[in-house]
């Protein structure tokens, strides 16, 4: 009976943890699984669509933040820059249009339209994917290796204000660690930016359907 009744209890706490693994926020180390979002094209986008590539710079971003608004035309051309090299941008949107209506998909669209964004930029209204990574504000950057483990965590420099006096450029200097083979060094800095807000209310039809 003690055997049985242990049995039953290993039972339970691997199902706990296994089910703790899967929830629990992503940190350096961890290998990222395959998630699928609504591009502003409005086809579907998954990270296994970048298969091909050494690595993916996720990048969760928001219209309505003067900090993400700062990083725009950095974001675009950190994806011009090293996406030839293997690591190009997947720029994801986490904010529900609920609190935030400047960020609904139709003005995604429209943004990404008027600044020719050469990136997939992807609807995360329902914040599922920003939960699991952890992502806290916006910006907030996820450098990812060939595997998709995560290999760095932060911002994407030291200066929002001001992309001319720049001195730290730490998701470049991560790229190039990687590029070489190498543990980026930091691997973890401090996200600057706007909190990224999750409502308790649940989301409303036209939110979840970005979910489809």
């Amino acid at each position: 009976m003690f055997s049985m009744k242990f049995s039953v209890f290993l039972l339970v706490m691997a199902g706990a943890l296994s089910y703790a693994s899967r929830t629990s926020k992503y940190t350096i180390g961890d290998k990222v699984e395959d998630f699928a979002l609504r591009n502003v094209d409005g086809r579907m986008v998954s990270l296994s669509s970048y298969s091909a590539a050494e690595g993916v710079i996720i990048v969760f971003t928001s219209l309505h933040c003067p900090y993400a608004e700062m990083y725009e035309d950095r974001i675009i051309q950190l994806h011009k820059k090293y996406a030839p090299k293997g690591y190009p941008v997947m720029a994801i949107n986490p904010t529900n249009p609920l609190l935030f209506p400047e960020n609904s998909y139709e003005h995604m669209r429209a943004r990404a339209k008027a600044k020719r964004y050469p990136f997939a930029y992807l609807q995360d209204s329902t914040q599922v994917v920003c939960t699991r990574f952890g992502a806290s504000r916006t910006p907030h950057v996820f450098l990812l290796d060939r595997a998709r483990i995560i290999r760095y965590i932060g911002s994407i420099d030291d200066n929002p204000e001001n992309p001319r006096a720049v001195k730290k450029r730490y998701l470049e200097d991560a790229i190039a660690a990687l590029l070489r083979g190498e543990r980026p060094n930091p691997e973890i800095t401090q996200s600057i930016g706007c909190p990224i807000r999750i409502p308790k209310q649940k989301p409303s039809a036209d939110t979840a359907a970005s979910r489809r």
